[in-house]
């Protein structure tokens, strides 16, 4: 049986121009989050089995397997191994399930799961190199592709969510970040990072003083004649950059160890693997799937709604959340209470770690049994997981 015996992160850092880790090269800001996760459950880093790293733009400088050169710039053995896995958005969720069940098939004792994107360096789109990826009969199916925002815009409209439905959400989602701050939460999951310019230790996106009204003066991003008049459907765009994730770089990891090792080292399990789902549904909607994925991964971890104490949904876009919300019917304050992307950013191949970090430190706080997390992804996919707290 494979355990969650600790999961870290960086801060969160805004983008270009001024963000913390804009000059930082991903594979050394994953570096120090893996020499930290190592250092600080004294672990012998030679007894890891395999790295796996989420990570959505592998080109450029996140184009040499990051997590084989973060693992050897942070000075660990050159026999560990390592791998990239992109599942877009869910790439280090990913990263996890794989982990893990890698553990379940007695192929290693000790893997470490994490993800990194630096979206500073590494622009969303980059690994496109200017070429359309969707051939001719995918085209011939679905038509142009379109996209995320063009489909959480289709998702508002679908779920009947208005403009101030999303600006209240994403207000909420900075204020509850900030709460969580205040308490001490990000201080237990967030490891300090070496820049040039010092020691950076809180995340860089929470907006404490966000309200509903500046958010309502913000322009629409992604309304233009063209896509007026092919989804009619659309009456109101209202997704803006505000109700949106923020672009963001980042680095997560969690440590995964089969039983019989943690009981060799002496390690205290944090938590324990109940079910995992991952499902596509429409491209065209893209950000639905977390909704049927939720159900899937409570039917097989013979689950309801309410035994879940914490939900945590990728705040993509804010009617991700509020659609899954919606469909799922549970209590809306179990739902991303230390906020979520919209206010801690949205470091694709991260993210899915991040959110893992973040959902059992909430569990950990609120002496909470059960935690689901999912993410939608590019295609129309989304991951599911569900940990119950030790």
């Amino acid at each position: 049986m494979p355990f969650i015996i600790d999961s870290i992160r960086s801060p969160s850092g805004r983008i270009k121009p001024g963000g913390a880790f804009t000059e930082l090269h991903p594979t050394d800001l994953l570096g120090q989050v893996l020499e930290h996760l190592v250092r600080r459950n004294g672990i012998d880093p030679s007894e890891v089995g395999d790295i796996m790293t989420g990570c959505v733009s592998q080109v450029g400088e996140q184009s040499a397997t990051p997590g084989r050169v973060a693992w050897l710039g942070a000075g660990f053995p050159e026999h560990v191994p390592s791998t990239t896995i992109d599942r877009k958005c869910g790439s280090s969720q990913q990263a996890l399930a794989f982990a893990a069940q890698t553990i379940m098939a007695g192929v290693h004792d000790i893997v470490i799961a994490c993800g990194v994107e630096s979206m500073s360096q590494v622009p969303m789109g980059s690994a496109r190199i200017g070429k359309n990826p969707f051939g001719s009969s995918y085209t011939a199916r679905y038509g142009q592709q379109i996209s995320q925002g063009v489909a959480a815009e289709r998702v508002a409209a679908r779920w009947n969510l208005s403009r101030e439905d999303l600006d209240s959400y994403s207000a909420q989602s900075h204020r509850l970040a900030a709460k969580a701050e205040e308490e001490g939460q990000f201080a237990r999951e967030i490891v300090p990072i070496r820049t040039t310019a010092g020691i950076i230790e809180r995340d860089e996106t929470i907006r404490a003083t966000t309200t509903v009204e500046k958010l309502g003066e913000l322009k629409t991003s992604f309304a233009d004649d063209d896509l007026k008049a092919r989804f009619p459907e659309i009456s109101d765009w209202r997704v803006t950059a505000g109700n949106s994730s923020q672009m963001t770089d980042g680095a997560a990891a969690v440590l995964v160890v089969s039983e019989r090792m943690a009981t060799r080292l002496n390690l205290t399990p944090r938590a324990r693997f109940v079910a995992f789902d991952v499902r596509g549904d429409d491209p065209m909607l893209m950000l639905t799937a977390p909704i049927a994925s939720s159900h899937s991964v409570l039917s097989k971890a013979g689950l309801a709604v309410d035994d879940i104490d914490t939900f945590e949904v990728n705040e993509a876009f804010a009617p991700v959340p509020l659609a899954w919300l919606k469909e799922l019917q549970t209590d809306p304050s179990r739902l991303n209470p230390s906020g979520g992307a919209i206010a801690l950013g949205h470091p694709l191949g991260a993210s899915g770690a991040r959110i893992t970090t973040t959902l059992l430190n909430r569990l950990e706080m609120n002496n909470g049994r059960y935690g689901l997390q999912t993410m939608c992804e590019a295609g129309g996919m989304a991951n599911s997981m569900i940990i119950e707290r030790l």
